[in-house]
């Protein structure tokens, strides 16, 4: 996401506890204290709200700072909860994304976007810029909800993508002429159609790999379901996701 603000001639840097041998020469640093000096616009990337709350704990020292962009996939009812505990003077805006590794690295993720349409077409061209498409989905709070339930979805993919194609390996069927078929079929799904390109599509589960991100976001969702619902689908897909083994 650096990469694509970088490309789009946006002035940005960022923040990260790996090696800044990892991002090729990109403004990256481990020095939270350089990183927060003079910035105006936050958009923390982080992988759950433990790691949410110790960026913005730092962040709202931060003399010139002026908005938070929350682009993690948090649960709904702690996003919602955030304004009573951010100074009334920063602006806040959810902005999850769809996409995965790939589409990152391409520019052209899917942002969810809650907030106000006027602060929103301020900051335009910072999705623009990272994505390929922007879902205005209502005010604060609203892309996160957004962004949990289409996750599910994604869920719900890639673990029958990977059912599947386990079944027909049982059936003798080649991979690559199923995916193209279910491709082009009525089965099409984001999982299968991108099988060879997404990262995470042939690992198995581990805490901190992009599987356990995905069981994380299906118990953000769960975290925000209505009450009256049936929750029964959800909480076994997050079994599921949690039992995964690696494919070759």
């Amino acid at each position: 996401m650096l990469g694509a603000l970088l490309r789009a001639g946006i002035d940005a840097r960022g923040l990260d506890i790996r090696p800044i041998s990892d991002f090729a020469g990109m403004p990256v640093t481990n020095d939270a204290t350089q990183f927060y000096d003079g910035l105006q616009t936050l958009i923390t990337v982080v992988r759950d709200i433990p790691q949410t709350d110790q960026v913005l704990q730092r962040t709202l020292k931060a003399p010139d700072l002026k908005t938070i962009i929350i682009s993690s996939t948090l649960s709904p009812r702690y996003v919602q909860a955030l304004p009573s505990k951010i100074p009334n003077h920063l602006t806040l805006i959810d902005a999850p994304m769809s996409g995965a590794e790939v589409r990152a690295k391409s520019g052209t993720l899917s942002f969810m976007l809650g907030g106000e349409d006027a602060t929103l077409d301020r900051y335009q061209p910072l999705f623009d810029a990272m994505g390929a498409h922007s879902h205005r989905m209502g005010p604060f709070g609203a892309g996160m909800q957004s962004k949990v339930l289409n996750n599910l979805l994604a869920a719900s993919n890639t673990m029958m993508t990977r059912l599947v194609l386990d079944w027909a390996d049982v059936a003798g069927l080649d991979e690559a002429k199923l995916l193209n078929l279910i491709n082009t079929s009525s089965g099409q799904n984001w999982m299968a159609s991108g099988f060879n390109e997404i990262e995470f599509a042939r690992k198995g589960y581990t805490a901190d790999n992009s599987l356990g991100i995905l069981k994380k976001d299906i118990e953000s969702a769960l975290d925000a379901a209505p009450d009256i619902s049936d929750k029964r689908l959800p909480e076994l897909l997050a079994d599921m996701v949690h039992s995964l083994k690696p494919r070759p």
